[in-house]
């Protein structure tokens, strides 16, 4: 694509601040419900299982959306995609305090799910607005800030944008539980949707309509291992994105508090889950900072791909510490080295993607990365309970999770570094 931006960096300031905005909020919006969510299965009258489907639904949604909603954006552009997904997204803080309203009538019991009710349909109905919205809104903004950038500021706004993505949900844990505490759960709901309403309203004055023309028909889930085939940088970058998400959203989120129960680490009065929400606090608040220094960072250095070695050599010296000391000390050294990581590395490979990615499959690219980042959120909490209760116990299975991102070193790191168009200082020469 080319690398001279028709936008002046004040302009390119408005836009990416639009989009930062959209997916900060976006992620308030998710995080508020998380409190309140997982209390609701006796007021709606469902299952656990059914419950879970709730909260699972709209990963479920994203992850079948993120392909056609790449190839959409292709070809109409980024503006109106993303604007409907911010609007979309609003919907389902909405039908939550609809469902809140729903009269509990039993739909009987379905194989598998348990107990089902009217509310939690409308919940489940809900939660997958939100996915299919969130598919339109990250791809859309990463087409957007890849688009209106160039390789010498692209690293800094690709890295506050993943940081705002980052601490949006945590900032809605607190919104969330606060709300939910002080006054009610139909409170906490419209304060979502508000915020996503202004997102949307915000994203609908400012954004531009950019990268559009792009012919053919929607790709499809099915379809992402030939995309893949054809673009194997992007399987590199993609695998070193589902390990990522595998590890962090998956394992680490997964497996934390029962960790910490497990080996009885405790903080002045706090037990096991007072513990766990301490350090998943820490490790959110460490990645995201350093998601938005290591942007800024990338565009200093020659290749991106250098900040990726000490970014996966630090989540796999957590992950060792994690295994081997299991002290509440060791704990909080070990997450700020895994959150650091993680932060360092994923926008870096996002900046790289970006770089390499011609304009009129920004949003295919960007749908099959999110698809491999899906993909491992949603293995990571289905293996990790097993894992560390029926097949590994706690050490070996964080002494797995280390080498599984080490191998990052040489499947996705090593691999880049040997690639000539990754290297931004031979464009740099061609330029001069």
């Amino acid at each position: 694509m080319s690398e001279q931006s028709p936008y002046s960096t004040a302009e390119i300031r408005t836009i990416a601040l639009a989009v930062i905005a959209g997916v900060f909020f976006g992620g308030v919006a998710t995080g508020v419900a998380f409190p309140t969510l997982p209390l609701l299965d006796e007021k709606l009258v469902i299952s656990a299982v059914m419950l879970s489907v709730i909260l699972s639904a709209n990963r479920i949604a994203r992850l079948f959306m993120n392909t056609p909603a790449g190839t959409i954006i292709d070809q109409v552009g980024a503006r109106k995609p993303m604007i409907f997904g911010l609007f979309t997204q609003a919907l389902a803080p909405f039908g939550y305090i609809v469902g809140l309203h729903t009269p509990p009538t039993d739909l009987g019991t379905v194989p598998l799910l348990g107990d089902v009710s009217l509310p939690g349909v409308v919940f489940v109905l809900a939660r997958l607005f939100w996915g299919v919205g969130s598919a339109f809104v990250f791809i859309g903004a990463f087409a957007t800030i890849t688009y209106v950038t160039t390789a010498d500021n692209r690293g800094r706004w690709v890295g506050y944008m993943r940081g705002g993505q980052s601490l949006g949900f945590p900032t809605g844990l607190v919104v969330g539980g606060v709300l939910t505490d002080l006054a009610s759960m139909q409170t906490a709901f419209l304060a979502a949707g508000v915020l996503a309403l202004i997102a949307g309203t915000v994203a609908t004055l400012v954004l531009p309509d950019v990268h559009g023309g792009a012919e053919g028909r929607a790709a499809k889930l099915r379809e992402v291992p030939s995309l893949l085939a054809g673009n194997p940088t992007v399987v590199l970058i993609g695998y070193g994105n589902f390990t990522l998400r595998f590890l962090w959203g998956g394992i680490i989120l997964s497996t934390l508090a029962r960790y910490a129960s497990d080996a009885g680490l405790e903080l002045s009065a706090l037990g096991a889950a007072g513990v766990s929400g301490i350090v998943m606090g820490l490790g959110v608040l460490t990645s995201g900072s350093m998601t938005m220094v290591t942007g800024w960072v990338s565009d200093m250095v020659s290749d991106r791909t250098l900040l990726t070695v000490p970014a996966f050599l630090a989540m796999g010296a957590g992950f060792l510490i994690i295994a081997y000391v299991p002290t509440i000390e060791a704990l909080l050294g070990a997450i700020v080295l895994v959150g650091g990581g993680m932060g360092a590395a994923a926008p870096a490979l996002l900046a790289i993607m970006g770089d390499l990615t011609p304009g009129d499959e920004l949003g295919r690219m960007g749908g099959v990365y999110q698809v491999m980042g899906d993909v491992g959120l949603s293995l990571g909490p289905l293996i990790a309970i097993p894992a560390v209760d029926l097949w590994f116990g706690y050490q070996l299975t964080y002494v797995l999770c280390a080498a599984l991102v080490l191998s990052c070193l040489t499947i996705v790191s090593l691999p880049l570094l040997r690639n000539p168009d990754v290297s931004r200082a031979g464009a740099k020469a061609d330029e001069g």
